[in-house]
């Protein structure tokens, strides 16, 4: 019997026993890694740059962008290195942080994909009033409200986590720190502590996906009415992508969270926690650049501007020398 002080690291689920699979997989989260950053850091780049895409839709995005960029840092690089030196260790106060960056970046994503509902509905289905809603200061005070709660939230829920003893080894049925794996390993009794900050959670969650269908409903309902099918095409083209992300993110959390214990295995729920916290931060760029004409424009210039400028300066500095 062991409790929470006497624990000084936490031993991760291995992806596979044998050293070739260990690789596959290094290599295999080396490549979506590395294509998160490049997607992301293409948008953050780009909508940094084009001052016609200073918008409040992209400034949401660009926020998106970097807490993409941060959740995904904080899980892939310690896999892949587990599984590059073949040990399944992290330390006590590495699986704190871990746990804690991990959720302060899923979950002012899940506010920032609420209030970029919220910034499509005004668009859409109040455009007379858009500036004065959705000011640049209005826009700052959300993203910011945005990432403070998601801020707010981890620390509540690691504080919570790692303040209860632990007694059931530490072996975690997980390959990055999560609340219920950690959970697993409690010896404490204190479950209305437990219940009461789920429960909080639970219905924050609730009452943003409520939020996100009901600006959804309203705005296909405004989206029908246009005449115009070139009209119907450009909403619809910047209502999609969001559309698409907030579904991929919230089936895949809530599956695996809500999932029946009957069906839960080691290897199911390895692959569901790979689609909603690797998955995603890959994707998104994908998702929002396919059908935004603006951005994808934005994007060729800045590519078509940056190579050839590039190229004479180094044909340049070579001449000199």
């Amino acid at each position: 019997m062991t409790n929470g002080s006497s624990i000084t690291q936490f031993l991760l689920l291995a992806f596979a026993d044998r050293q070739e699979l260990q690789l596959l997989h290094f290599w295999l989260f080396l490549g979506i890694y590395l294509a998160a950053l490049l997607g992301n850091g293409l948008i953050i780049t780009t909508i940094a740059c084009d001052h016609h895409l200073h918008t409040p839709m992209y400034f949401f995005l660009l926020n998106l962008s970097f807490l993409d960029v941060g959740s995904i840092s904080t899980i892939v690089p310690k896999s892949m290195a587990n599984s590059l030196w073949d040990t399944r260790a992290i330390s006590y106060p590495g699986c704190a942080a871990q746990l804690f960056l991990s959720l302060s970046f899923i979950s002012a994503e899940y506010y920032l994909l609420t209030i970029m509902a919220y910034d499509r509905y005004v668009a859409i289905c109040k455009p007379l009033h858009y500036g004065t809603l959705l000011g640049s200061r209005a826009c700052v005070h959300m993203a910011a409200a945005a990432w403070g709660t998601g801020f707010l939230s981890a620390v509540l829920h690691t504080t919570n986590t790692f303040s209860l003893p632990l007694c059931q080894g530490n072996d975690l049925d997980q390959f990055f720190c999560e609340i219920p794996h950690i959970l697993k390993l409690s010896c404490s009794h204190s479950y209305l502590r437990k219940l009461g900050l789920i429960m909080v959670s639970a219905c924050l969650f609730f009452a943003c996906f409520v939020f996100i269908v009901v600006s959804y409903v309203q705005i296909f309902r405004a989206v029908l009415r246009i005449p115009s099918e070139q009209g119907r095409h450009k909403a619809f083209s910047t209502c999609l992508p969001h559309l698409a992300v907030v579904s991929l993110f919230v089936s895949t959390a809530t599956f695996a969270y809500l999932k029946s214990p009957s069906i839960s295995s080691p290897s199911l729920d390895l692959v569901v926690s790979v689609l909603y916290s690797v998955v995603p931060p890959a994707v998104n760029p994908l998702i929002y650049s396919m059908r935004n004409q603006e951005l994808k424009d934005a994007l060729r210039k800045m590519m078509t501007g940056c190579f050839p400028a590039a190229i004479k300066g180094l044909f340049s500095s070579a001449q000199c020398s």
